[in-house]
C-alpha cells in the first residue's frame, strides 16, 4: 500500500511522493491495528500472504515481460508464438487440476512445490535458450509450474480458512495484483536494465557504453541507492535491425542487451525457488498436525 500511494503521490509531490506513500501506509496499519485489538491473528494465513506476493512477482511480473525478452532473444513473430505456446498450456492444465489432486494423490501444497521447482527450471533453461526448439522446451516447463500457483492458493485458503469467506481469498487476490504491478514488472525492468548496462559497460570501452547509455536512470521501489542506467532503447533497437551489418558497437550493445535478458531470467528464476522452500515448510508443518486437511465449519 505505501507503494500505491507512493506512486500515486509522485504526480503531486515528486520530492516528498514515497515518504508520503509509507506514512500513509502506516497509518493504515496502525488503523487495522487498532480495528483488530492488536491481534497477531493466524502466521499461515501471514505466510499464504506474503507467499502469494511472490506468485503475482512471478506469474504476471514476468508474463509483463515474457514476450518483450523473447522477442530480443528471437524474433518479435517467435516471440508471439512463445506466449501463445505457455498460455495454451496452462488453459488446458488449469482443467486438470481435479485429476491431479485426486488420480495422482498431490495435496494442494505438494502441487504447489512440484509448480515452483518446475518454474525455477524452466526459467533457469530459458535464461540459457539459443534456439527456438529449445525456447519451447524451457518455457514449456516454466508454464507448467506456474499453472496453478494462483488458483491453487486461493483453494488453500478457502480450505484452510473458511470462515473468512470470500474476503481472505480477495485480499490475497489484490496482494498478487499489487505485486505484480509495484514489484514484479518494475522489479524485472529494473534488473534488464542493470545488467544490460553492466555487460556493455565489461564488452566494451567507455565511449560504447556512454553511446548506448539511457539518458534516464532506472530506480528499484523508487530508491536512490538502487539508480542504475540502462541501455538507450531505441538505439538498441536500431542496432537490432541492422544485424550483421550493423557496426561493432552496435553488435556488442545488441549482445549485452540479450546478456541482460538472460540475466534477468536467472534471477526471476530465484522468486519460485524461495517459493519452493516455503511449500516444502508448509509441508512439514501439515505432517507435524497429521495431514492437510479441508476445515470444516459447523453450524
Amino acid at each position: 500500500l505505501a507503494l500505491f500511494f507512493g506512486d500515486i503521490l509522485k504526480n503531486f509531490i515528486p520530492e516528498q511522493a514515497a515518504v508520503a506513500g509509507y506514512a500513509l501506509g502506516g497509518i493504515l496499519l496502525l488503523g487495522v491495528a487498532v480495528m483488530t485489538k492488536f491481534s497477531i491473528g493466524s502466521l499461515l494465513l501471514f505466510i499464504l500472504f506474503v507467499t502469494h506476493a511472490l506468485v503475482g512477482a512471478v506469474e504476471l511480473g514476468t508474463d509483463s515481460w515474457i514476450q518483450n525478452i523473447t522477442g530480443n532473444l528471437f524474433t518479435s513473430e517467435q516471440g508471439k508464438w512463445l506466449f501463445i505456446w505457455t498460455s495454451v498450456i496452462m488453459f488446458g492444465l488449469r482443467f486438470c487440476a481435479h485429476f491431479i489432486e485426486t488420480k495422482v494423490g498431490l495435496s494442494p501444497i505438494g502441487l504447489l512445490l512440484v509448480s515452483s521447482i518446475l518454474a525455477f527450471l524452466g526459467l533457469r533453461f530459458a535464461s540459457g535458450m539459443d534456439s527456438f526448439p529449445a525456447a519451447l522446451a524451457a518455457l514449456g516447463i516454466y508454464a507448467v509450474g506456474k499453472t496453478f500457483f494462483w488458483p491453487t492458493m486461493l483453494a488453500v485458503v478457502g480450505d484452510r480458512f473458511p470462515q473468512t469467506g470470500a474476503v481472505a481469498m480477495s485480499i490475497m487476490g489484490g496482494i498478487g495484483m499489487l505485486s505484480a504491478g509495484l514489484i514484479g514488472g518494475p522489479g524485472l525492468g529494473y534488473c534488464k536494465d542493470r545488467f544490460a548496462g553492466e555487460a556493455l559497460g565489461k564488452a566494451a570501452d567507455a565511449a560504447v557504453h556512454a553511446e548506448f547509455r539511457a539518458e534516464t536512470p532506472s530506480r528499484f521501489l523508487n530508491i536512490p541507492a538502487t539508480e542504475v542506467f540502462g541501455l538507450d532503447g531505441p538505439k538498441v533497437a536500431a542496432a537490432r535491425k541492422a544485424g550483421d551489418s550493423g557496426t561493432p558497437a552496435q553488435q556488442a550493445a545488441v549482445q549485452a542487451d540479450q546478456q541482460g535478458d538472460r540475466d534477468t531470467l536467472k534471477i526471476d528464476s530465484f522468486i519460485p525457488a524461495t517459493m519452493a522452500v516455503i511449500y516444502l515448510g508448509m509441508l512439514a508443518y501439515f505432517a507435524s498436525i497429521g495431514g492437510y486437511r479441508r476445515v470444516e465449519m459447523k453450524g
